[in-house]
């Protein structure tokens, strides 16, 4: 088949913020110009035209062949389910054209190497760059998907293995834990004179602008500490290189993503009862938690080197929007020390209420279960709602 039969069809998330829909659409006119004989278009999963299924839509009734690339880091609910179904529904409707689905970026070498890039700038913004009193904290988006959260976490532990630093944790905006004022909290208690933050995000959005707000409150009050955090990096040059790779093993008939082993359900997951009962709608959507669930916060997913290990209070946390954490110490939980390590963890029940940006009651959302508010009838008659 030859590639003038081609669609290439690249997914953006949406955001509600304008600016964040528009540097996609420039990603997009930006990888156009380098495959001038390319027929690239945009479709959004929720928040901006055009949405994904009459993108899709439109893209099969041009070509003979469509190649759907997620613009997506992890592999949570939009990745494993909305975009898988949305093809499906596809291809129902136009059963003459192939349809074949990229993986979405991922835990990758290029990956690190911008991360890399990122900290070694954002190092020599600080008064006294040394690794060993500055503290890394890589900031995910979050989700209910273990498999995302752990790609966050993975990259986490690959920064922490290519650096110097004596500490590198995992920190997400939402959904799941630990979130960032707990992290920073716990590397200053370590004794980290500098912190940086590494937002693991591709383009602007209503998150990117809380967590500059985020990042002043901190600022304020930890004042003896000096905060840097790096920008998002969607336009990094290996963002476009990792989607040239995608298209060419598409074209080649190899790396095309099996939709019903992606779309099959976690066995591990846990979506009724304690704790696990989760929705999401949007970026800063309701998120709220059922029940006293084991948060172990900093210390999930976080890497350091020699001296104390990570530490967990036993407590009431109220996180009150983009202000600091407010942390109730509670000393009466199951304590124990780990013999040769000199460090104690208290298993904490911590009733947890997050009052950010999107008020938190009741249970949690999550992007893999979001209705997305959006009415797609407009622009395809029989596009199925809520996917």
């Amino acid at each position: 088949m030859s590639t003038s039969d081609d669609t290439i069809l690249l997914v953006g998330h949406g955001s509600r913020e304008a600016s964040g829909n528009a540097e996609i659409l420039q990603f997009a006119e930006q990888w156009r110009a380098l495959h001038p004989d390319w027929r690239i278009e945009v479709g959004f999963i929720e928040f901006a035209d055009p949405l994904l299924h009459p993108a899709i839509d439109r893209a099969a009734r041009t070509s003979r062949r469509v190649l759907v690339l997620p613009l997506i880091l992890n592999a949570a609910g939009h990745v494993r389910h909305d975009i898988p179904e949305a093809i499906q529904w596809a291809q129902k409707r136009h059963p003459q054209v192939e349809f074949h689905y990229a993986p979405h970026l991922g835990v990758s070498d290029p990956l690190l190497r911008i991360l890399k890039r990122l900290l070694r700038q954002a190092m020599l913004t600080l008064d006294v760059p040394d690794p060993h009193t500055t503290g890394l904290v890589l900031l995910g988006r979050g989700s209910s998907d273990r498999l995302a959260n752990g790609d966050v976490a993975k990259m986490a532990r690959w920064l922490w293995e290519v650096s110097d630093h004596a500490r590198v944790d995992l920190a997400f905006t939402g959904v799941t834990f630990p979130r960032l004022e707990e992290v920073v909290r716990d590397q200053v208690r370590l004794g980290m004179m500098q912190v940086i933050v590494l937002p693991y995000y591709l383009f602007t959005g209503t998150l990117i602008q809380r967590i500059g707000r985020q990042m002043q409150n901190l600022a304020r009050q930890y004042p003896q500490v000096r905060f840097a955090h790096t920008r998002y990096f969607g336009f990094e040059p290996e963002i476009m290189q990792m989607l040239d790779e995608r298209v060419a093993a598409l074209r080649a008939g190899q790396g095309a993503v099996d939709l019903d082993a992606l779309m099959q359900p976690d066995p591990f997951r846990r979506d009724e009862g304690h704790h696990h009962h989760h929705h999401h709608h949007g970026e800063d959507g309701h998120h709220h938690h059922e029940g006293h669930g084991h948060h172990h916060h900093a210390g999930d997913g976080c890497h350091h080197r020699g001296g104390e290990g990570p530490h967990h209070d036993g407590g009431h946390a109220h996180h009150h929007g983009d202000g600091p954490l407010h942390h109730h110490t509670q000393h009466a939980g199951h304590g124990h020390a780990h013999d040769g390590h000199g460090h104690q963890h208290a298993h904490e029940h911590a009733h947890h209420h997050d009052h950010g940006d999107g008020h938190a009651h009741g249970h949690r959302h999550d992007e893999s279960a979001s209705g997305h508010g959006h009415d797609e009838a407009a622009s395809t008659p029989d596009v199925p709602h809520g996917h």
